[in-house]
């Protein structure tokens, strides 16, 4: 099976009073932008969801509250398939709209599915640091560790 090309980043915000407004890379301003993400449910079932996201186009990055594709899913399997309620799920990628639209209307196995599947190129993860004082000493080791985590992310 031969995926397409890797487009774009993930970032599966776990925090929930964060929206990221301003990229937590480059700290440009993110755009909202409507994604057809391509989601695993253990064990075996395919969801596609066509979702707005933050964007920032600077770093060709995609940010996901988590909690709120969790309650999706959840809505979406407590009507659907009661069995796999609560269990772990993975955004594998994207498609494109027209796929999408066309999963919607007829039927679509999950090897279709997958063949029309634009991976992520990498999934980033980030630590907030809460606004506040911090001792100088404090202050440069937190911001050597931050630049180790994202160097170490990033490559």
């Amino acid at each position: 099976m031969i995926l397409k090309r890797a487009r774009h980043y993930l970032f599966l915000n776990p925090y929930q009073d964060m929206a990221f407004t301003r990229c937590p890379k480059c700290e440009e301003k993110t755009k909202i932008r409507k994604y057809c993400l391509v989601i695993h449910i253990d064990p075996k079932c395919l969801f596609s969801l066509n979702k707005s996201c933050r964007y920032c186009p600077e770093c060709d990055l995609i940010i996901v509250k988590h909690a709120e594709l969790k309650g999706i899913l959840t809505a979406f399997c407590e009507q659907n398939a009661p069995e796999i309620v609560g269990n772990d799920f993975f955004v594998l990628g994207t498609m494109d709209r027209k796929d999408w639209k066309k999963g919607q209307t007829e039927e679509m196995s999950q090897q279709e599915a997958i063949k029309r599947l634009f991976p992520f190129k990498d999934a980033w993860n980030f630590e907030v640091i809460p606004a506040g004082w911090y001792p100088q000493k404090q202050v440069k080791s937190r911001n050597r560790a931050n630049q180790l985590n994202n160097r170490r992310e990033n490559t």
